[in-house]
């Protein structure tokens, strides 16, 4: 059997560690892409008669001309999240399998979504810039207690943080049309609609998939309908906010604070007012990009490869009638 490493050679260096390298090759020989680049013809040379693949970030679209290099082709498993930048009617016409390692990204992301809570929450952003001033004061402390919070959207990471807010006396509401009041109710969870949710919330975190429907889905209307002092924290993706609208929210007091680990675009434009709001706080869409736990990723897609071959149910698994609504 053979395993076709389609990672280039950066991103294979952070996903993959030399244990799951040699469990790897002890399953199949390797074929590596030793460039740093995913240009069709490496793709094409590197999966030559291939019985599976591995891929992450940069894989091009695996079009027919591609997988006619491995008749074989079984399993892809992808040590990343989103399989849209790649997959193809092909790949799935032909009966490969596709499994996404979203669910192991996913922790990082629900973990980043708790700390910017408490974080702000507690105010520490704010206090901390008045402390710099020369300044010492305890305003806008807030417990994670007899509060209401928001998910939007209740996908692998949205669930997690859901999970992980029962460590505390709150409240939680989720929306999702996709998902049932029961799951939900299953991790002490009510489903509400996406209005109420915005109406009810102290704070609001976002967990949706970029989606037409979800483009701008925080708008000016529902940042408006939010609580005087309610916070906004988004590590989903960066079009499902306007931006503007969020700057004017934030501008007028509306809202205490923005935590957004991402943008739209991805770095916000020089002139961005998200770059200069005191209760506005960016990072670098850094949630599931900790170099320690991509390592994870490469394992997982280890594990699916097993999983195939022993015959035993996928982990991820990515199915062609559910592009229309994952990320």
């Amino acid at each position: 059997m053979k395993i076709a490493m389609l990672l280039d050679k950066i991103i294979y260096n952070q996903v993959i560690n030399p244990k799951t390298e040699k469990k790897l090759s002890d399953l199949a020989v390797l074929s590596f892409n030793e460039t740093r680049e995913n240009a069709p013809e490496t793709v094409k040379a590197v999966l030559r008669d291939a019985d599976f693949a591995i891929t992450s970030w940069g894989c091009p679209k695996l079009t027919a001309d591609i997988l006619d290099e491995a008749p074989n082709l079984r399993l892809i498993a992808h040590a990343a999240g989103s399989v849209k930048g790649f997959v193809t009617d092909e790949l799935y016409d032909r009966g490969i399998k596709v499994v996404s390692s979203a669910k192991i990204l996913s922790t990082g992301v629900s973990e980043t979504a708790l700390g910017l809570t408490i974080a702000s929450a507690k105010n520490f952003f704010l206090l901390n810039d008045e402390i710099r001033s020369g300044g010492w004061s305890h305003t806008g402390i807030t417990e994670l207690y007899d509060i209401t919070i928001g998910i939007v959207g209740f996908g692998f990471a949205g669930l997690h943080y859901a999970e992980l807010l029962r460590a505390f006396e709150v409240e939680v509401i989720a929306y999702d049309p996709g998902v049932s009041a029961e799951k939900m109710a299953q991790y002490g969870v009510k489903k509400v609609e996406l209005d109420e949710l915005f109406r009810r919330s102290h704070i609001v975190s976002l967990h949706a998939p970029e989606l037409p429907s979800t483009y701008h889905m925080v708008d000016a209307a529902r940042l408006d309908s939010m609580r005087d002092g309610a916070i906004l924290i988004n590590t989903a993706r960066g079009s499902l906010v306007d931006e503007d609208a969020l700057a004017a929210a934030l501008r007028s007091g509306k809202l205490k604070c923005a935590c957004l680990d991402v943008t739209n675009p991805e770095p916000p434009a020089a002139d961005s007012p998200l770059r200069s709001l005191p209760n506005c706080f960016v990072t670098p869409h850094l949630a599931g990009q900790a170099s320690n736990g991509l390592m994870r990723l490469g394992d997982h897609c280890h594990r699916q490869i097993v999983n195939l071959i022993e015959g035993k149910p996928l982990e991820g698994e990515v199915t062609k009638e559910m592009l229309s609504t994952i990320a």
